[in-house]
Parts: structure tokens; C-alpha cells; sequence
């Protein structure tokens, strides 16, 4: 299985002609192509850094037999092509087994409501959290590790990463870093800092095998 980054937290999975896209939103630029030729698609919540509703819907339009598997919220502006998923839910998307966890967006304000929030965990290997730092259920070999955005700390996001355990750890949701930004992260987050688990540094198009 291969794991391919893209802006943020978009990233896709293939394995032989099976791809499988995670957030497409409209912080990617490459998002509508991405959608395109995916197999099937998760979104972990409606905001829009994760979710191009316009580009999703145009494709769903399209292509009648793609699915779109998320939250409930989401998937009541897609239509019935899309599937709304909970914590304990197992799929099958595009060939890949799928385990939800997690139920909410996390903290950002006290004033500020929480979103509906799932993530992923593809192949009982890898993790992705979508906007939460919620521990799952189950062994993760690899986590995909959010390091900006409103709602993240580097402190909260070392505890997560001891929670899991993981084998390996890859940066996303890094777009409001700078390069500077995302070597701190690297070295707080990373082997020689809080979690002593090396964080992986993706350029956008990269792949990795997992």
C-alpha cells in the first residue's frame, strides 16, 4: 500500500489500480483531480480545508457509482451517494478496510460550536485523525499527525502521538506553517523530542510505502 501527500491533509492511498482519497478540500489545489480519480472517498468533517463541497458534488454528479463516506453532516449536503459513518463502523471503500473512531472536531474556542469529527483507520495500520486528537481502538503502525491550525498544540499532539503508539508518524494539516514552523514540529514532535518517534516530512505529490 502507498500513501501519497497533498496539500494539508489530503492524502490518498493506492494499492495496484485501487485509489482511495482522504479530504480533498479547498486548501488543495490538485483537490477536483484528485476526486476524479479516486475509487471512493472519506472526509473526516465538513470544514472546508477537508471537504470542497463544490468539487465533490460535481463529481458525484458525474460518476453515479462513487461513494463518499463521512459524517452525517456532510454527507446530508452530498446526497445518497454518500454514506454517513460513525465511531465503531467498519466499510469497505475502493477495496480498503475502514475503521471509524472519534465522534468530534476538537477544541478550538469555548464560543465556538464543535463539528461533527471521524477518523480513519485504513488496513488496521494506518491512522488518519482528521481535525481531533482522538486515540483509537486498535494498534496504528503509522499516524498522520496534524501540526497547525487553530485548534492544535504541540503539547496535546505529543500526548496523542504517546496515546498511539505508532511505529511511524508523517506531518499533515502543516499548510499554515512555515518551514521553520513544520522543523520545530519535527523536532518537539519527533524522535530526539517529546514522542521519540521520528515525524515524517511529506512534500506535496511525495508517496511512501507503507
Amino acid at each position: 500500500m502507498r500513501l501519497t501527500k497533498y496539500a494539508h491533509a489530503c492524502v490518498t492511498f493506492t494499492d495496484g489500480d485501487r485509489t482511495l482519497l482522504v479530504d480533498p478540500g479547498t486548501f488543495t489545489p490538485n483537490a477536483a483531480e484528485l476526486i476524479a480519480e479516486a475509487d471512493a472517498i472519506l472526509v473526516t468533517h465538513e470544514h472546508f480545508d477537508h471537504f470542497d463541497e463544490a468539487a465533490l458534488r460535481a463529481e458525484l454528479a458525474n460518476r453515479p457509482d462513487l461513494t463518499v463516506y463521512t459524517t452525517a453532516e456532510v454527507a446530508a449536503k452530498l446526497g445518497g451517494q454518500a454514506v454517513a459513518v460513525a465511531a465503531g463502523d467498519r466499510v469497505t471503500a475502493a477495496g480498503f478496510d475502514v475503521t471509524v473512531h472519534g465522534e468530534h472536531h476538537a477544541l478550538i474556542h469555548a464560543d465556538i460550536p464543535r463539528a461533527s469529527n471521524v477518523g480513519f483507520l485504513v488496513e488496521d495500520r494506518v491512522f488518519h485523525p482528521g481535525d481531533s486528537y482522538v486515540v483509537p481502538e486498535a494498534a496504528v503502525e503509522t499516524l498522520l499527525v496534524p501540526t497547525s491550525g487553530p485548534w492544535t498544540k504541540f503539547g496535546e499532539a505529543a500526548d496523542f502521538v504517546r496515546a498511539v503508539r505508532p511505529g511511524r508518524t508523517i506531518q499533515i494539516h502543516e499548510l499554515m506553517l512555515s518551514e521553520l514552523g513544520r522543523n520545530s514540529a519535527a523536532m518537539f514532535l519527533g524522535e530526539e523530542g517529546l514522542t521519540g518517534v521520528a515525524l515524517e516530512e511529506l512534500a506535496w505529490g511525495a508517496s511512501t510505502e507503507l
